[in-house]
This record gives structure tokens, sequence and C-alpha cells, in this order.
């Protein structure tokens, strides 16, 4: 084994141990509690918010809420939707896909809370866009410039080594050579021109582009999975039976299946579904804070939504696709496991297969566009507007590097990055927990009595 590998798996193991895993979900938990169980008794009135957009058109911001909620969408529908979920139970078994819904489900009150914040304490650069992002209301509401700082170099590693470039260039290009045989090559430098052709637009153009694409990746997605899970329609009551009864007991192994105790369970789908959704890391707000919004919380109610449509709905689809078709028993793992369940789902090694291709590459070059900007706003905080054009030059760079690495390796990277990111993040918003609380409380009274449980200390 590759001694480098092996150190990258030590330290992605003490990151992602019981401690993080405990801070991510106890954040999510206080915050759920705090806050009235927000995330289940207003996702209507969200959902709402979304697609009604604000009234006021001169509020301060540079694009839409719907938008700005594309953009973090783009970002974080990508590939641990469909490799991510493939990973998670491949590792954990079924019972992982329940612990991503318990944690998207905590994750949402955490991204309301960090969207907030972004919209309240964000500013304006020498450029006249929006500033914004755990960076500044670390910054700004805690007086903790050290973490702020400590997230924002964190962030930028995510950007330019984790879920930003290497996972999705290696998975664009895996899938256009085995699917449509085009050269890596050809493809590196197809993608690398697209990405460029977008992101040099900054935000407007990332977020023009965002809302019109992601939209339809979803549906295509979303659509492509209830064919499957429609041949399938019996098996889906023992599917979700057996994920989750594999959350509290494991699952024995079988096929192709090494076999689960319940904490690898835990582990991974925690670990997979704060990949996907993003929830806790701190990524979100930086898009949130460009919404056209003159309310925070309601910017927060709806970047909310992002973690209901990625996780509930999206991995949910994914998961329990594989789980029917039997694909997570199979010796395959990745993307080529939810091609597997497609093919075997819709009786087509090439229909199946050709759908998850497609539904892979646009997801992945959504994300790199989103993670672009993510970079840009810290490398903008962390060094100002001039440093904005290199960065950009250097993100291409290691977009087309990104595409040769090998797939262990690229996710234990992103592993350990995205967990390093989230630390300063979640200590942020423990500190501003009271700020979240009061923002909320005095919306809501404006509206309706506020909830019961919404307390003010």
């Amino acid at each position: 084994m590759n001694p480098l590998y092996n150190f990258l798996q030590t330290i992605d193991n003490l990151v992602w141990g019981p401690p993080l895993l405990l801070l991510l979900v106890g954040t999510g938990i206080y915050l759920t509690v705090r806050l009235g169980l927000i995330q289940i008794r207003y996702l209507p009135l969200a959902l709402g918010y979304l697609f009604k957009g604000n009234k006021n058109s001169k509020a301060d911001g540079d694009v839409s809420s719907f938008a700005a909620l594309c953009t973090a969408l783009s970002a974080t529908i990508g590939t641990g939707n469909i490799v991510g979920v493939a990973t998670a139970i491949k590792l954990g078994g079924p019972g992982a896909l329940f612990w991503m819904w318990l944690a998207a489900l905590f994750g949402m009150a955490t991204k309301y809370a960090e969207c907030l914040l972004a919209v309240k304490y964000r500013e304006v650069d020498a450029n006249g866009q929006m500033l914004g992002g755990p960076m500044y209301y670390i910054e700004k509401g805690t007086g903790q410039k050290w973490l702020a700082r400590m997230f924002a170099v964190f962030a930028l590693g995510v950007a330019c080594f984790g879920i930003g470039t290497f996972p999705q260039a290696n998975a664009i290009v895996d899938a256009a050579y085995l699917s449509f045989e085009i050269p890596r090559e050809i493809t590196v430098i197809v993608l690398t021109i697209l990405v460029a052709v977008v992101t040099l637009g900054g935000v407007k153009s990332i977020a023009k582009v965002a809302s019109k694409v992601v939209p339809f990746m979803a549906v295509f997605y979303i659509i492509a999975c209830v064919i499957v899970l429609g041949s399938q329609y019996s098996a889906i009551p023992e599917a979700i039976q057996l994920v989750v009864q594999s959350a509290f007991t494991g699952h024995a192994a079988t096929g192709g299946f090494v076999g689960a105790g319940i904490m690898l369970a835990i582990q991974s789908g925690i670990a997979r579904g704060v990949f996907s959704n993003e929830s806790g890391l701190g990524s979100a707000p930086m898009a949130a804070a460009a919404a056209k919004t003159d309310s925070c919380v309601e910017q927060g109610l709806i970047s909310m939504t992002g973690t209901f449509f990625d996780t509930i709905i999206i991995c949910t689809m994914t998961g329990l696709t594989l789980v029917v078709t039997g694909a997570w028993q199979s010796d395959y793992a990745g993307a080529a496991m939810t091609s597997y369940a497609f093919a075997s789902g819709l009786d087509s090694s090439f229909i199946g297969p050709m759908m998850v291709t497609i539904g892979l590459m646009f997801f992945a070059f959504t994300t790199i566009l989103g993670w672009n900007y993510y970079g840009e706003r810290c490398i903008t905080y962390l060094f100002g507007v001039k440093a904005i054009l290199p960065y950009k030059i250097l993100f291409l760079v290691l977009i087309a590097a990104g595409a040769f690495m090998k797939l262990d390796m690229i996710w234990l990277i992103a592993d350990i990055v995205n967990g390093l990111m989230a630390i300063p993040n979640l200590i942020g918003l423990i500190l501003l927990r009271d700020v979240i609380v009061t923002e909320t409380r005095e919306f809501f009274q404006k509206l309706t009595p506020p909830p019961a449980n919404l307390q003010t200390a």
C-alpha cells in the first residue's frame, strides 16, 4: 500500500473521528432546539419564499435569492449525490443512508443559521460585489480574526484540493471516457475552457448558468431515479426497512459487500452526507451573501431548502435505487455501482449507465463553478481583489491536474480538507448562537407569534 495513502488515511480518521461528528450533529441538534424545529415547522414558508422571490428589487445584493440558492446548489449537488452515496453505502451498508437523513435534518438548522449570519454581516468589496461567509461573520461577530482566517485558508484548500476540483474533474473525465470513449486529454481541454468562460465572468455569470442548469439537472436525475424505483416499487418498503434496521444493527457481509458495523455506518453516512449537502462546512453562506434581500432570516430560510433538496430528495433517490436493485451488494464501487443499479433497474446496459453519466457530468461541472466562486471569496478575504485573477488561473490548472489523479487519493484529500473547514465555522456558529436566535425571534414576531420553543437565552 502507498505510504502517502496510509498517512492520509490516518489523518482522515483523526479529522472525521467522533469529536468532529459530535460537533457537526451536536451543533445541528442544538440549533434545532433553540430555533424551535425551524427546519420542519417553517419548511413550507421557506419553499414559498424560494419560488416567490424578494419583492424589493432595490434590495442590496448581486443576484436574486433563487440564483444565490442555485449557485449554492451548483456546488452541493455534485458527485456526492451519485458517487458519495454509493461510497457511503459500500462502506457502511444501507444503514449509512439513514444517518445521511438524520445529519441532513439537523443540518438544515445549521444551514439556516450560517446563511442568516452571512447576510447580516456581509460587506461590499472594491469591485462593488458582496462579500460574506464565515470569515466575515466570525471576524465581525466574534472578533476572533485568527479563527476567521483559519476558515478562509481551509475553505480555499477545499476549493483548490477538495470538492471544488479533483473529485469533480476526475468524475467528468472518467465518465466521458467510459461511456463515450472520449480521450481524457480532450475532455480536460474542453472542461477547462468551459470553466474559464463561465467563471471569468464572476458571480453573475456563475449564477446565470447555475439558475438554468441546476433545476434541469436535478429534475432530469430525479426522473431517472423515479423510473428505476417505479420498476421496482414492490421492493421499496423492504428497502426502507433494511435502511432503518441496518442503521442500528450494522449489516453482515453479503455478495460483494464487505459487511459493516454501526459505527462505520454512522461515520460514512454523516461524512458523505456532509460532503454532499455541505451543511456546517460554511460554503453556502458565501453564495447566500450575494443574494438581493433585505432580510437575513428570509435568506436563511431559503438557503436551508438546499439541504432538503440535496440530501432528503436526491441522495435518498440514489440510495434507494442502490438498495432496491441490489447494486450495493455487487463488486462495484462509486459511480460504477450507481451505473450498475440503473442498468439493472431499467433492464438496459446502455440507457441506465448513460443517464448516470449525463447526470454525473452535469453535477460535477456545476460543482466546479460553485466552488470556484467560494474560493474567490476566500482569496479576496485573505489578499484582496488583486489576487482573484491569479487564483482563477491556478484553479484552472488544478482542474486539469485533478483529472489524472487516483480516485482513492482524491476522496481522502477531499474528506480531510472538508473536515478542517467545518471546525472554525461550527465554532463561529456556537459563539454567535444568541445573535441567530435574536434575529429569528424578531423576524417571526413581525409575522406571527414566535415559536414556543424559540428560546431567548
